[in-house]
């Protein structure tokens, strides 16, 4: 401040100088000064001297005060040179000279700030520059009176125009803001007025708030902050942080800009690392996202500019997330081509957050740029932060091998999960708090990506074991499958076979039957088994008759069920999986390319997919060879219906002594999905007439069943030959 006090002693003396070599005799006509041009006063412009006269050689008034004028200021102009030097090599920031370092400023630019910030400081230079302007409204300076304070000749003036061009450092990095009248009147650039950036005035009075445009679209992160370490590979950060300081130190690649570009899944750790390294260099951190800047009525191009200049004022790092809104949109190479030159601009050091892999091309050829790739850790690495994180508040009998092994999550959805599942275990018991292991599935289902609803339905999975009739074949190949899925912990974690196998590490299941037999019921055992979320595939969404697009919806169920964890249930999967068929014409082709691809998908995909088919002889073989196990549901014999029947009825509902479900098993010939159909009308019938489910009920929901699936059944022989009395 005591800098700024003397530079203002200086801009005084300027002033006045300025006003005593216009100084003429009073006249009348003064009262209306900036309102009214007198004759007089336009005589004395034609009599003044040629443009290109020096403003030194116009005669002054009162030759002695302007020389001691002149004196005053070569001696304060020298004191302010000597308190300079000595406050650099004291370490005291000098906010006008750190400004003026940051954007390369000529010592003219530097005194055009000063003149500009007079105003925001006190309002006595409102008056005297509305004065000088012979202008009573025009409170701030224009180009012309900088000019005229500021240089002493002709050519001096000529030359600090330039200070003016839109691509000189004051107009391009927004430090002064030149406005004009109407596009249709445009002023010449000396009548232009002329205000200092807010910003800058804060900076150059020492307040280090950010800019109050950009307040909503970014945060300043200070490295004292707390940052938890926890979940981050340490080798990368090591690494990351040792070439961040070979490089600034280095003299070969000290000047290029360094720009990290992280990306993988939600929560793989790119922003808790960006914040770690930023706090292990003690530096200031801007996070900017991407998808607010492109929301912005301010423009993305003004509010980047501003976002990057912010961060070389503070100083700090710059970090955009959500950067893949910008690099995987072809319409959206203007907005990254500002970004690159904010970067080139103000930004030594940069972090781009995103989820998938992007190539710059020529874009950031003048930076060094650094592409990094963040992916789910293995399942030791998880079952190591569960251990490491889960350490109070969890009851004895979690296994918390099992849950990293069935949730491939992401260390920031780990400690995300851990955090609702508290929230649960509060909720169900205040008292004492304790996180079971139902309120952990719960949670970690919740980080499901719902972006997988949009191609798929999920299901609330409700059987059991018990609601279901399966052979005893049928049981262990279910059984088998869920320890499969449960116990993936020991052989790929504990046993090592995670490092044997690059693919074909999920489990894929093949279920073959007629309708109705049992196919989805048994997927929703499994899923309420394992306690994960089942969706079910809508074919008719993913198969596009646009070349390209079934890829592209394989792609996102695939992609988002990897993150979510979730069960892949495939109904009537022969409509898409069938038999490849021989090239004929163009449509063949592109049709065993969607195949070709999906067999791909199936092999990378680590969880459980399900598919479901009616028709085996159907299935390419190259499928039934990548499944881990194919169960027949074949239709149900006699006595599977029996037992079917007898499974079918709630205990709550009441039935009748003249039931039969031997008889119903031995004539009503049908899977067990119509059974159901049967069982479900029957009671509504008995709702109406009675409140007890009687055989007379279940008949009529038979014919009705028959009827629907326009099949004949010859419901009065049956009567009378005994096989019912009423």
């Amino acid at each position: 401040m005591e800098h700024l006090a003397d530079e203002l002693r200086r801009l005084d003396l300027l002033i006045h100088l300025k006003l005593l070599k216009h100084r003429k005799p009073a006249s009348l006509l003064d009262q209306f000064k900036g309102l009214v041009l007198s004759e007089e006063e336009i005589s004395e412009l034609l009599a003044s001297p040629a443009i290109c006269a020096d403003i030194e050689n116009t005669a002054s008034p009162n030759p002695a005060e302007e020389e001691s004028l002149f004196k005053s200021l070569s001696h304060l102009d020298s004191q302010i040179e000597q308190r300079q030097a000595i406050s650099l090599k004291d370490g005291i920031n000098l906010s006008l000279l750190h400004v003026s370092r940051l954007f390369r400023l000529t010592r003219f630019e530097e005194r055009c700030l000063l003149v500009c910030l007079a105003p925001e400081i006190d309002r006595k230079y409102e008056k005297l520059y509305s004065y000088l302007q012979d202008d009573i409204t025009r409170k701030t300076p224009c180009a012309d009176l900088l000019l005229d304070l500021l240089c002493n000749t002709f050519q001096e003036k000529l030359i600090a125009r330039q200070a003016f061009d839109p691509g000189a450092p004051l107009l391009k990095h927004g430090l002064l803001q030149m406005t004009s009248s109407l596009p249709s009147a445009p002023m010449p650039l000396l009548s232009c007025p002329i205000k200092l950036d807010d910003r800058i005035a804060n900076i150059l009075l020492g307040f280090g708030q950010m800019d109050a445009r950009i307040e909503s679209l970014a945060r300043l992160v200070y490295p004292q902050e707390d940052c938890d370490p926890r979940g981050l590979d340490e080798g990368i950060r090591s690494r990351t942080l040792n070439f961040i300081h070979s490089h600034f130190s280095g003299a070969r690649h000290a000047k290029q800009n360094l720009v990290f570009y992280f990306h993988g899944p939600y929560g793989a750790g790119t922003g808790s690392l960006t914040r770690s390294i930023c706090r292990e260099l003690g530096l200031l951190l801007i996070m900017a996202d991407v998808e607010r800047i492109l929301s912005e009525p301010l423009g993305f191009k003004e509010a980047i500019r501003l976002i990057g200049r912010e961060a070389l004022l503070q100083p700090a790092a710059l970090c955009l997330e959500n950067f893949d809104l910008l690099a995987n949109d072809d319409k959206r190479l203007s907005e990254i081509k500002s970004l690159a030159e904010v970067i080139s601009t103000f930004c030594k050091l940069t972090f781009l957050l995103g989820d998938r892999s992007w190539k710059p091309r020529e874009l950031f050829n003048e930076h060094v740029f650094i592409d990094l790739k963040f992916s789910v850790p293995d399942e030791n690495a998880r079952n190591l932060l569960w251990q490491t994180l889960a350490r109070e508040h969890i009851a004895e009998d979690v296994n918390l091998g099992a849950l990293a092994s069935k949730f491939r999550l992401t260390p920031g959805q780990i400690q995300d999960a851990l955090k609702q599942a508290q929230n649960l275990a509060l909720w169900r018991s205040p008292e004492d708090g304790k996180i079971t292991a139902a309120d952990l599935d719960a949670a970690c289902r919740a980080q499901s990506n719902p972006k997988l609803g949009s191609l798929a339905h999920k299901i609330d999975a409700r059987y059991e074991w018990n609601d279901i009739v399966l052979s005893r074949d049928q049981h262990e190949q279910i059984t088998e499958i869920c320890n499969q899925a449960r116990l993936r912990h020991i052989v790929y974690g504990e046993w090592g076979f995670d490092r044997k196998l690059s693919l074909g590490k999920g489990l894929n299941a093949l279920f073959s039957g007629p309708p109705g037999t049992g196919k989805t019921m048994a997927a929703e055992v499994i899923a309420n088994e394992l306690r994960l979320d089942l969706y079910k595939i809508d074919l008719s969404q993913v198969v596009s008759k646009y070349i390209g697009e079934t890829e592209k919806n394989l792609h996102q169920i695939f992609h988002e069920a990897q993150s979510s964890s979730a069960i892949l249930f495939f109904d009537e999967a022969d409509a898409l999986f069938g038999k490849r068929s021989e090239v004929k014409d163009a449509h063949d082709r592109y049709a065993n390319i969607e195949i070709g691809y999906l067999l791909q998908k199936m092999e990378e995909y680590d969880g459980v997919a399900i598919l479901a088919t009616n028709l085996r002889q159907n299935m390419d073989d190259a499928f039934v060879r990548r499944m881990h196990c194919v169960i027949e549901f074949p239709f149900p014999d006699e006595e599977f219906r029996q037992r079917i029947w007898k499974v079918i009825f709630p205990t709550e509902a009441p039935l009748a002594s003249d039931v039969d479900f031997a008889a119903l098993a031995r004539e009503i010939r049908l899977a067990g999905g119509n059974i159901k159909n049967i069982a479900l009308a029957a009671a509504f019938y008995a709702a109406s007439d009675g409140k007890v489910i009687r055989m007379s009920h279940l008949i009529q929901a038979a014919r009705r069943e028959y009827q629907k699936l326009g099949r004949t059944w010859n419901e009065a022989e049956w009567i009378t030959q005994g096989r019912f009395i009423s």
